[in-house]
């Protein structure tokens, strides 16, 4: 993909395979008076995404409605695709285990929702799923590569964690220039995540797409470098504070 981007053209399709006529299968078609699925099942045909490097792409619609599958069938005509589930993690402190100055480190965990001193310590199994989520994008975004793809976009977090992370990944995708692929059932963090693409899925009919209007001005330098002295600073509510990293504890998923 060029620096002007590209119009990509998709076409998701997938075939019901009917199931093994059992004894409990017919008994459900019996009971309820269906049959089986069968036959070539079509999510989106020739569906054209204006696609531009360093955009933030979001697929929002029900469980079920095709939106993980054309957010995998984009990322398979780009390249420079990073999947956080598919991001392998050390056995080591979080603080150690990405790939940035010590500073920078700082910096993007506290992006990434893991502020807290006592957290970054602990080693991924010592985390909770929610965390290790973030942790998770946290390292995908440390390898800045050209996308990010992240399905299921902040369902393991509580509303609140969710929004502030949705937020953060607007203004990380703003200054990195990284493009963000993402996917979610949840509506309430749009506001925050502010898309460049959001693509309304339904189940039966083609994507409503909407393009983000106002022009930010998308930054390119590094939003990861910040300045750390070798003292901490107090924060507005008096803890210590280096990096964005507090010494307080919360319990958030």
């Amino acid at each position: 993909m060029n620096a002007k981007g590209m119009r990509m053209r998709l076409q998701v399709a997938y075939e019901f395979v009917p199931p093994t006529a059992t004894v409990a299968v017919r008994q459900v078609m019996d009971h309820f008076g269906i049959g089986v699925e069968q036959g070539r099942h079509e999510i989106v045909s020739d569906w054209e995404l204006p696609l531009e490097p360093g955009q933030l792409v979001c697929f929002v619609g029900d469980s079920g409605s095709g939106k993980s599958s054309l957010l995998r069938a984009t990322a398979r005509q780009l390249t420079g695709v990073v999947d956080i589930q598919q991001v392998e993690l050390e056995e080591v402190a979080l603080i150690d285990a990405l790939p940035l100055p010590f500073a920078e480190s700082l910096n993007l965990l506290s992006s990434c929702g893991l502020s807290e001193a006592q957290l970054i310590l602990r080693r991924p199994a010592e985390l909770s799923e929610g965390q290790r989520y973030r942790f998770r994008m946290a390292r995908a975004i440390a390898e800045q590569p050209a996308w990010v793809l992240a399905d299921e976009f902040t369902s393991a977090l509580d509303r609140t964690t969710a929004k502030v992370i949705a937020f953060n990944v607007r203004r990380l995708c703003d200054r990195l220039g990284i493009g963000f692929l993402t996917a979610t059932t949840h509506e309430d963090v749009l506001d925050d995540l502010q898309p460049d693409l959001c693509a309304i899925c339904r189940l039966g009919s083609q994507p409503e797409l909407i393009q983000r209007t106002d022009d930010a001005g998308k930054k390119k330098e590094s939003a990861l470098r910040t300045t750390c002295g070798s003292a901490g600073r107090l924060d507005a509510t008096g803890r210590t504070s280096l990096g964005g990293i507090t010494a307080g504890m919360t319990w958030a998923s």
